[in-house]
């Protein structure tokens, strides 16, 4: 079990090179090796103790002595349950993958961004972080781009460009904070352990390593300003990219909010709390209004998508249990529900080769099964009650009404609106009079749909009606991450906020404080490697 992680993180990997020796029968192979990449992120949740604090399945091999940086991975209950999300997201679109031309060159990039994903949500090094994150934007820059329609070489570059551009930002905080470590202990660390009993980060400072990480972050999320990428990627991405645009990639984002910026940050995350919920706010408010103006339904989702990620960004800063478990667990929801409401609207493409609303009408007569999945699909994304997406989105305004009450309440009835442009979609598209004769000779869902979508409605439900299961290892790691964040506040107004009572005193003395542990845990983790290189 020792090396399960590192075997989850690279077997994709593996399986992608050897695909190039393989002519026929592809997709079996691909749809193979993803549901063995699925059985180990099973097995790994299992062999997971729900009850211990921390991260597990650590494995650490030092890759360069000098500077400390390290082949370091771990998972607690929050990257845990991406891992699993990754591994059957990826399934599903196998399983459901319908593209003809250059199909070995697709799963190979579908293979290769798999691995990478997950080791996204795997890595504990800051470098080894920062390498399969920007390693995430080459398949996805191929995938659209090659199997793209319309413009999608514009879509592919501006979706690398604004992403690439703000993780450079990102990359000289991490750098100036190892420097910083370095400064206060005497050693050189990219280890986000040993960073996490750094305790004695100036105020000032703080924020300005937030803003940098904030660069990087709030353009994967997308955060308002920074989302005028993801409605091009989406609209040209064809159904595959989509899925895993939608359902992974957007919460490498809000991962990295949850990871990084709250507790290594935590000064910083209380100044910014006011600022970010406003633009959270924006993205609810925007993303509702314009999803509901859309006469496309792929656009009509993709705006949706934004609407939500703004719901899970003011669940994270509402800096509480309630709020951050609702945020990761809407994640999880978001993932699954985007994904089949992509995976819904490639399937119409795929029959009558338009996603422009006005062309449909009255195919619930047509197509009665397909009609049921996605209005589960649609309440779902809408928040309906027993259904996943209502328990991450609750758990999230609840958490921040704690904070805000009253921009939880304007959160809140803005939300409405989403089923508002759910319910005038499904309206149009699926009830009235057939109109266009070609809807007629729509046929509905075939086997390998069936086998796409069925498990997808399953988790909707059950996770909507018992969702313990996964809140349990959420709420813990949660607990653990904001027992981080206060430990390492620095200034009483921050200290106020939580309504704690210890006062520091100064940040010299935590300095030398810190100095001390980092010789001790130093000395310890060098240990460690080279135990594990034994």
């Amino acid at each position: 079990m020792d090396y399960l992680l590192t075997l989850l993180i690279f077997f994709p990997l593996l399986a992608a090179f050897l695909a190039i020796g393989i002519r026929e029968n592809l997709k079996t192979y691909a749809v193979v090796i993803s549901g063995i990449e699925l059985g180990l992120a099973i097995l790994l949740w299992y062999g997971f103790d729900k009850n211990a604090e921390g991260f597990q399945f650590v494995t650490a091999l030092l890759l360069i002595a000098s500077f400390g940086v390290s082949y370091l991975v771990g998972v607690d209950g929050i990257s845990l349950l991406l891992v699993v999300l990754s591994a059957l997201i990826s399934l599903i679109g196998f399983i459901y993958l319908n593209e003809k031309q250059e199909i070995k060159k697709l799963t190979i990039a579908l293979l290769c961004l798999e691995s990478i994903m997950i080791g996204v949500f795997c890595a504990l090094d800051m470098i080894l972080f920062y390498v399969f994150w920007e390693l995430s934007l080459i398949p996805m820059l191929y995938i659209i781009g090659a199997w793209g329609s319309g413009s999608r070489i514009y879509a592919a570059v501006k979706f690398f460009l604004y992403t690439f551009l703000g993780s450079m930002l990102m990359l000289v905080g991490i750098l100036f904070l190892a420097y910083y470590y370095f400064d206060v202990s005497g050693v050189w660390t990219f280890s986000l352990l040993e960073w996490y009993s750094l305790s004695a980060i100036p105020k000032g400072v703080q924020i300005w390593l937030f803003l940098a990480f904030f660069a990087g972050l709030a353009v994967k999320v997308p955060m308002f300003p920074f989302h005028t990428w993801l409605p091009y990627a989406h609209g040209q991405a064809p159904t595959i990219g989509s899925i895993i645009l939608a359902a992974v990639l957007l919460k490498m984002g809000t991962y990295g909010f949850v990871r990084f910026s709250l507790p290594l940050f935590p000064d910083a995350s209380i100044v910014f709390l006011i600022p970010i919920a406003i633009l959270s706010l924006i993205m609810i408010i925007y993303g509702a209004f314009v999803a509901f103006a859309q006469e496309d339904i792929k656009q009509v989702v993709a705006y949706s998508s934004i609407s939500h990620m703004g719901v899970i960004m003011i669940g994270i800063f509402a800096l509480n249990t309630e709020g951050i478990t609702g945020s990761v667990f809407f994640m999880l929801s978001h993932g699954i529900i985007s994904g089949a409401l992509f995976m819904l609207v490639g399937m119409l493409y795929e029959r009558r080769h338009t996603k422009m609303i006005v062309e449909f009408g009255g195919i619930a007569k047509v197509m009665p099964n397909y009609a049921t999945i996605f209005g589960i699909m649609a309440m779902a994304s809408a928040g309906l009650p027993l259904t996943m997406g209502f328990v991450g989105e609750f758990l999230s305004l609840l958490g921040f009404f704690q904070v805000l009450p009253i921009m939880a309440g304007i959160a809140g009835i803005s939300i409405i609106v989403g089923a508002v442009y759910m319910l005038h979609l499904y309206r149009k598209a699926f009830f009235g009079k057939v109109i266009h004769t070609e809807n007629l000779k729509l046929s509905d869902l075939n086997a390998r749909e069936w086998s796409a979508l069925l498990p997808l409605v399953v988790i909707v439900i059950w996770l909507g009606v018992y969702p313990k299961p996964i809140l349990e290892p959420i709420n813990k790691s949660v607990e653990n991450t904001l027992a981080i964040m206060q430990s390492r506040i620095v200034s009483q107004e921050s200290l106020d906020f939580f309504k704690l009572e210890l006062v520091r005193e100064s940040v010299e003395e935590f300095r030398r404080e810190a100095k001390f542990r980092r010789n001790f845990a130093g000395d310890f983790t060098n240990g460690r490697v080279r135990d594990s290189e034994k």
